[in-house]
């Protein structure tokens, strides 16, 4: 595996992962493309998830609220959970995809004798939109509360547009909303913790919450402007070789703000003595919507090969974050790598979901930043 202070090594892993598979959709002509109706473009082998999912314990009695799980790592999370007995909510955006997952997980609750899941509209391009969602959640849990929240949606190398509240489509989907939407289910979320001595927020990060050393004058710290109302005034619609440029650096920034919020909300639980917990997971590399959902060809397939997990390895790390027993509150879970705080790590691309070490760019200061500015954007008002 190549060692850290390698820059030339990273540039070309990140070059054969990014940029590869992108000029061979574009070279293939988008026309001629079959979209396919999972993300599993390729077969790749599991090696940690089937011991994992052995060794995972019954979920019955619980309720669990999944965003961004019509494919892919939410969809192989909901159908487990389903399996588990757990009562799943999918909040997802209405689509036919949406309504063949909600088949799906039905079809594995009904196999294991559970509750039948349900589906919320929710659109996180639309702050007005994830408040009805907030609001459906409530209703939906208000009486049993809901045990997780579980943020998984994302997009990813988008271009600089704005969404209807102004702020950037990446931190607004990735985050912003999210942080709209665990305020709205938090107080299901205590009800749950009362009832059945814990629940949990969780959310879905990236290997990319630091950009590889190709990205020149990019420190990776947080930066206030992306959290703002700056939308489509942030640099540019510029995608450049090995993950860098303005629409990486946009992808970064909603990537940190995923774990600092997990910590600035630990901070906050920890400090009441709530019983809610704050966690926080990174897939890897693995086949999600996320790299386009097209028939690949043979160099696509090695290249996903090379350096790519399987979507149940890459599912590992925030389904130990919603059911592990003995997770705690602060906690990040995902392949490790070297350990990589600073710089970007090519060695977390794949591997077993172990604790990370904390994320020195997501420190106090930053935290707190980020609370405060999340706040003002989205008008939450959001405190614990």
């Amino acid at each position: 595996m190549w060692q850290s202070g390698e820059p030339a090594a990273t540039v070309a892993a990140v070059f054969l992962f990014w940029v590869v598979p992108l000029v061979l959709m574009l070279t293939l002509g988008r026309a001629k493309q079959t979209r396919v109706a999972t993300t599993e473009f390729i077969n790749l082998k599991s090696y940690y998830w089937p011991a994992y999912r052995e060794s995972m314990t019954s979920m019955e009695g619980t309720t669990i609220a999944i965003t961004g799980c019509t494919s892919g790592i939410g969809l192989r999370l909901a159908i487990t959970l389903a399996e588990l007995k757990a009562k799943v909510l999918l909040l997802n955006r209405p689509s036919p995809l949406a309504e063949d997952a909600l088949d799906k997980v039905s079809a594995a609750a009904s196999a294991a004798g559970g509750p039948s899941p349900s589906m919320i509209s929710c659109d996180l391009q639309s702050f007005a939109k994830t408040r009805e969602a907030g609001v459906a959640l409530q209703t939906l849990c208000g009486a049993n509360g809901l045990d997780v929240l579980c943020n998984n949606a994302g997009v990813m190398n988008k271009d600089d547009v704005a969404t209807e509240d102004g702020v950037d489509l990446q931190m607004g989907v990735n985050h912003l909303a999210a942080f709209l939407l665990t305020k709205y289910a938090m107080p299901c979320l205590e009800k749950a913790a009362a009832l059945r001595g814990e629940a949990r927020v969780v959310q879905q990060s990236s290997c990319l919450r630091a950009l590889p050393s190709a990205e020149k004058n990019w420190d990776n710290t947080l930066q206030q402007k992306y959290l703002e109302k700056n939308g489509g005034n942030l640099g540019g619609s510029v995608s450049s070789l090995a993950a860098s440029g303005p629409n990486w650096q946009r992808y970064q920034q909603s990537k940190l703000a995923n774990v600092a919020f997990t910590y600035a909300l630990h901070d906050r639980l920890a400090a009441t003595q709530s019983k809610v917990k704050a966690l926080v997971a990174h897939p890897g590399t693995a086949p999600t919507s996320l790299h386009g959902g097209a028939n690949p060809g043979l160099l696509l397939k090695l290249v996903a090969w090379m350096l790519m997990q399987s979507t149940e390895d890459g599912t590992m790390g925030i389904a130990r974050c919603c059911c592990d027993p003995e997770a705690k509150s602060g906690e990040f879970y995902g392949p490790l790598g070297k350990g990589l705080q600073q710089d970007h790590d090519t060695a977390a691309y794949k591997g077993k979901a172990v604790v990370m070490p904390q994320v020195e760019l997501a420190d106090a200061v930053t935290r707190e930043m980020l609370w405060k500015v999340s706040n003002a954007t989205t008008g939450a008002a959001f405190e614990v």
